[in-house]
């Protein structure tokens, strides 16, 4: 199907610089590339701009909870649920790729159960709280947070270059607060959800204290000036506005405090729902260099979820392939005999190896197989989730398209595809905004969103 190349050195940046210069995609977009996959499924790409990143949320209630900056906006959700309403009444909602919890957060403050995977620990810890958390008095989580223990001291974690990442007096005092939400020994339910509540904004401040920034990957910054005060600071900020939110869902979303919520710590790819489901809406990791896990290591190590890069990297090789994971994943898959193909995929997975091919260097030589991989995880993902949803059920997918080698991936058409494959109707495709490619910066890509609808049996 695909010919390996031999692996090759680092090159200098004028090499790369000729590539780019010499790049067949120099200029070109998406739209011109799209148009014959476009031709044979026999759909039109509908534009209609939407907010639908992330950003907003970090002024609504209790999505501001914990930032996470791959995610999309609460707005959008609630777009959709409103497109939808007269359809489903009371609709069960679902969504694979869970992260902070966005959807589920959403579903809840509209009265609809809902449930999610997860597969990163500390997302799918900070998603349970974030829905699970409603019915703390505002009052009690302030007064447990104002009476946290200051002389208790638990060290930051070893493997992390901890003293690297903090300026030391920031860093001790961040060390206190974990040794004091610690030190808690609740002897109730009502207790240990205090504490989930402290250790999740205890998580969302951790960066904002530290060296680092994350835009969306995680780097090391010098225009941070962070003084040592500051982790007690954003702590209190972070109570106060978690105690804000308390009180107006207490107030105002009163009948949906214990709507039925859950958020399950398993592989989409492999989990097998007990339930039916009306609307799927989800945002599956992109096929891009962003690594999943290593933008949230500090998290996961204050937070205890990982120990060592060792335990990181199995969550890592676990999830929907990114071009960040090991190659013996990669390798261990070209051997495999039952994988996914069409038509489309085989022939994209041969362009890329053959544009590597005529290249004098990549930056990974397995590539080819990787992108394979990377849809034959989303379609182990999809398989699963058609079996439970209901007939005339939606599944509605946020998703970016792909350049990869000089090579354009239409990565919603594919997803299109594998929709009608399993038994959807390709309802329709709306183009949310524009995108730039990582390799070639004026090439257009898109995000879109794709919305399937489950045909009756």
């Amino acid at each position: 199907m695909w010919t390996q190349v031999a692996e090759q050195k680092k090159p200098d940046l004028d090499a790369r610089r000729v590539n780019i210069l010499n790049s067949p995609k120099l200029g070109g977009s998406c739209e011109k590339d799209s148009k014959p996959y476009l031709r044979e499924l026999g759909i039109e790409i509908i534009e209609r701009k939407q907010r639908i990143q992330f950003t907003p949320n970090f002024g609504e209630q209790v999505h501001r909870w914990a930032p996470y900056i791959q995610g999309f906006s609460a707005e959008f959700v609630q777009s959709i649920f409103d497109q939808y309403k007269r359809e489903y009444e009371n609709p069960v909602i679902l969504d694979p790729f869970v992260g902070c919890g966005t959807v589920l957060v959403q579903a809840k403050l509209n009265g609809y159960r809902s449930i999610g995977t997860e597969l990163n620990p500390l997302l799918q810890y900070i998603a349970n709280v974030k829905v699970n958390g409603w019915d703390i008095s505002p009052t009690l989580l302030k007064k447990v947070f104002s009476g946290l223990p200051k002389t208790y001291r638990s060290l930051a974690p070893n493997f992390l270059k901890s003293s690297k990442h903090f300026n030391p007096s920031v860093l001790k005092n961040l060390e206190y607060i974990k040794g004091g939400i610690e030190s808690l020994r609740p002897k109730s339910k009502t207790g240990n959800k205090v504490k989930e509540l402290l250790w999740v904004a205890f998580s969302s401040i951790l960066i904002d204290c530290s060296n680092l920034k994350r835009t969306p990957c995680l780097g090391y910054t010098t225009k941070k000036n962070v003084p040592p005060e500051l982790p007690w600071s954003l702590m209190e900020l972070k109570v106060n506005s978690m105690v804000s939110d308390l009180k107006t869902l207490q107030m105002d979303f009163k009948p949906f405090l214990r709507t039925p919520s859950e958020v399950v710590l398993a592989d989409a790819m492999e989990f097998r729902h007990q339930n039916n489901f009306d609307m799927v809406i989800t945002s599956p990791p992109y096929m891009n260099g962003l690594d999943y896990v290593m933008n949230y290591k500090i998290e996961m190590g204050w937070l205890g979820f990982t120990s060592n890069h060792k335990e990181a990297k199995k969550i890592k090789d676990s999830m929907v392939v990114c071009d960040n994971v090991s190659k013996g994943l990669i390798k261990k898959f070209s051997n495999q005999k039952d994988v996914y193909l069409n038509p489309w995929l085989e022939d994209i997975v041969k362009k890329i190896s053959a544009s590597i091919h005529r290249r004098k260097f990549y930056r990974r030589f397995d590539m080819p197989i990787l992108v394979h991989k990377y849809f034959d995880d989303l379609y182990r993902v999809m398989r699963n989730v058609v079996f439970a949803m209901n007939p005339k059920g939606r599944f509605i997918l946020v998703i970016g398209d792909s350049l990869i080698a000089d090579v354009y991936v239409p990565t919603d058409l594919i997803i299109a595809k594998m929709g009608k494959e399993l038994g959807f109707e390709i309802e329709k495709i709306e183009k949310a905004r524009d995108r730039r490619s990582g390799q070639i910066r004026n090439y257009r890509l898109r995000e879109t969103i794709v919305t399937l609808r489950k045909l009756p049996s």
